[in-house]
């Protein structure tokens, strides 16, 4: 198969989903991890059923491909989730759920996936973070604190991974129109917007485009850097 065999969370809906579908296109052999059931049907695509934030889940995920004798090359941790609150009014319970899902997450399918990487001594991790990061946006300080652990995760990470030939990166995306932002009004999301260079909403190409950099054979030298799409 060659270095092509990618696994991306979150392939139900949204961006995961877009991705999953324009690296099929691609001639990627896909894995799927979700925990609801994906619409894509391809030859190439496989799906599993898996909490990317339960420890045991993605354990029986790993069991799985394991059987099925699949050596993963890529891994894009995009599971996510985000609720946009004011401090004050944002429960104990939502704040762990948001760390648990973006951080937690992609802590534990790096660790189980870096393993799989070792022993072939390669391997392309990309990481999915926010421009709500640099932008410290008002509303947006447990998502944005998730995914600025993500960053720091990521910088170590590629520190202790790149003797093996793994690059570890992410991509923080302007605003996309995906389910994550249908319960955004209106006004909170161009007051985001026209904080960027680019004065629009990001698209689902953007974040593939970047992605594609990240995971070239030629990218080898490019390791724990964030590349915020719609410029700061």
């Amino acid at each position: 198969m060659g270095r092509n065999v990618m696994i991306i969370t979150g392939t139900s809906r949204g961006l995961g989903k877009f991705l999953a579908e324009y690296y099929l296109k691609n001639d990627f052999f896909v894995l799927g991890v979700s925990r609801t059931e994906s619409s894509i049907k391809h030859k190439r695509y496989s799906h599993f059923l898996a909490d990317v934030s339960e420890e045991r889940s993605v354990m029986e995920f790993l069991f799985e491909i394991n059987k099925k004798g699949i050596s993963p090359d890529i891994l894009i941790n995009n599971a996510g989730i985000a609720s946009m609150n004011h401090v004050i009014l944002t429960p104990v319970h939502t704040a762990e759920k948001i760390f648990k899902v973006n951080f937690l997450g992609t802590f534990i399918m790096s660790r189980e996936i870096a393993k799989c990487m070792i022993r072939k001594r390669w391997g392309r991790i990309v990481n999915i973070s926010t421009v709500a990061v640099p932008l410290k946006l008002e509303g947006e300080a447990v998502y944005a604190s998730s995914k600025s652990a993500v960053e720091m995760f990521t910088q170590i990470l590629a520190r202790e991974l790149i003797s093996y030939g793994i690059t570890c990166n992410c991509v923080g995306p302007a605003p996309i129109p995906t389910d994550l932002l249908k319960s955004l009004p209106a006004e909170k999301i161009d007051h985001l917007v026209q904080k960027l260079v680019i004065k629009k909403c990001g698209e689902c190409e953007d974040v593939a485009h970047t992605i594609e950099f990240f995971i070239s054979q030629k990218s080898g030298n490019i390791t724990g850097q964030t590349i915020y799409l719609g410029g700061m």
